[in-house]
């Protein structure tokens, strides 16, 4: 049924909703996210779309379109579905050079005239199976998408509902519901052609092809008036689809993150870092303290293996071009493994928030061991409540871009005054954070649960009355006094030993 659109009051798109896309991506979402784009986008078919003089990474991204029919508020997921009049197929253009600056709102990078073509045909959503919805999509007659609603990480129905959580969802809103993988660099000249269609439904239908003919522009945008278009190579990457697309050659092989013997692991948690660092300074280890920072949890003890990030000072032009976009801060947060620790140079200035409470989340759903950062902490009690363990100069209300440009992972940093390489270990609990070099880790965790025991041996004689003059630290008497009471052989040396104050 061919229907026109009129403009929509409200056109909303979800981030990443395919798990071919997320494995492409290297990373899924727990949950939906979304971003608006302007009614003015929208487009018809057979229509052009025009790549802005002075960019280069104009990318299409086809999908499945939901046209509201009724008003939905507070809809269950049930019950969604009857919201919906019609499918039909879209093409969510999207320029990565403006990502730099509004990734995630996506209000510039995905708001141009032109960027939301959509149609031709409806398909009535009554009609059809939300499970059942196929979207392909071709660049100069070649197959570039492929994929089913059965493939989405988050169903169509769940969307409404879950947007009707938050606002009225209004007859004639439109929602775009996700790309699958094969996303890629469109450039002038290029015929790009979308169609959603029903293909394993007992009557078949097709939202026919949405065709967009993409041309150059000749106007450049103002640099006086906004941040001008950017790229790298990561943004590069991420518009073709992969570095072998991009043109670019291959990163090499990363080396497999470091991981903490979990026997090692117990036996750190059980040693005090008081002790750990006794143990450091007799092997001429005096510059291994993370100094000012202070655990969110009370009580919070934390081991595992470091994972580092380094910001920059801020710089207004470094910004444009690395505080954007998937940056070094969320690369590091979405990589972390179980059981590391994320550890953040942020150059000892606690007037700055260096994670929040998405950060956290995202953190703790990965099984970090915890966070050190010699900077603040935004969001500081919900960050708590979520329960990822935190060391920080404490909190602190400032936005990424105030004193830092995120910069790069995995690198040896400086952290409250302390060198960390990767794969260090580090530990904390109330009395500081130490870091110990891998090497020398178990070597220093048994002689600091060797001397453990020996202070409580020592507790317990000083709590019998005996004064600490010889014992503590034990002379030669009580050490033979000690050592007999570890093998649990008779008291030989009590008459050598007296009162405790030596011979």
């Amino acid at each position: 049924m061919s229907v026109p659109i009129d403009r929509p009051g409200k056109i909303i798109a979800i981030h990443l909703n395919y798990r071919s896309r997320a494995d492409q991506r290297g990373r899924t979402p727990a949950a939906p996210s979304y971003f608006f784009k302007p009614s003015s986008s929208l487009a018809g078919t057979d229509g052009v779309v025009e790549r802005p003089a002075g960019t280069e990474l104009l990318a299409f991204e086809g999908e499945i379109a939901l046209v509201i029919g009724a008003a939905a508020r507070r809809v269950s997921a049930a019950d969604a579905w009857a919201h919906v009049a019609w499918v039909t197929a879209s093409n969510d253009l999207g320029l990565y050079d403006l990502r730099a600056n509004d990734k995630g709102s996506n209000v510039r990078s995905k708001g141009g005239d032109g960027y939301t073509p959509i149609g031709p045909d409806l398909i009535p959503a009554a009609e059809v199976d939300p499970a059942e919805l196929r979207v392909r999509t071709w660049v100069n007659g070649d197959l570039r998408q492929d994929d089913d609603s059965s493939g989405l990480l988050f169903p169509l129905p769940q969307l409404v509902a879950d947007l009707s959580q938050h606002f009225t969802l209004e007859p004639g809103d439109v929602i775009l519901t996700g790309t699958p993988a094969g996303s890629s660099v469109i450039v002038p000249g290029d015929v790009v052609v979308v169609e959603v269609d029903t293909p394993h439904s007992a009557k078949t239908f097709t939202s026919g092809g949405l065709r967009t003919t993409v041309t150059q522009g000749t106007v450049a945008f103002d640099g006086t008036l906004g941040s001008l278009p950017a790229v790298d190579d990561l943004q590069r990457a991420e518009a073709w689809g992969s570095r072998e697309e991009a043109g670019l050659p291959a990163e090499p092989a990363a080396e497999a993150a470091p991981t903490l013997d979990p026997e090692l692991r117990a036996k750190l948690l059980a040693a005090p870092t008081a002790g750990l660092s006794a143990q450091l300074r007799k092997r001429g280890l005096n510059a291994c303290f993370i100094d000012g920072v202070s655990a969110n949890l009370p009580g919070t003890k934390i081991a595992g293996t470091a994972k580092t990030l380094r910001f920059v000072p801020a710089r207004e032009d470094l910004f444009a071009s690395h505080g954007g976009g998937y940056n070094a801060q969320k690369r590091a947060f979405d990589a972390v493994a179980e059981g590391e620790i994320i550890v953040i140079e942020a150059r000892g200035d606690a007037t700055t928030g260096t994670l929040g409470d998405i950060l956290a989340l995202r953190a703790k759903a990965r099984r970090a061991a915890g966070v050190i950062t010699d900077g603040g902490v935004r969001d500081f009690d919900a960050v708590a409540e979520i329960g990822l363990p935190v060391f920080s100069q404490g909190a602190h209300p400032s936005v990424l871009g105030r004193k830092h440009v995120p910069w790069d992972v995995d690198v040896t940093i400086a952290c409250g005054g302390a060198a960390v390489q990767p794969g260090d270990i580090i530990v904390g609990d109330s009395d500081g954070v130490l870091v110990i070099p891998p090497a020398l880790a178990e070597e220093v965790v048994d002689a600091t649960l060797a001397q453990e025991d020996e202070d409580a041996w020592i507790a317990e004689q000083v709590a019998a009355g005996h004064p600490v003059d010889g014992l503590f630290p034990m002379n030669a008497a009580w050490r033979a006094k000690y050592d007999a009471a570890k093998r649990g052989a008779p008291d030989d040396a009590s008459r050598g030993a007296g009162s405790g104050t030596g011979s």
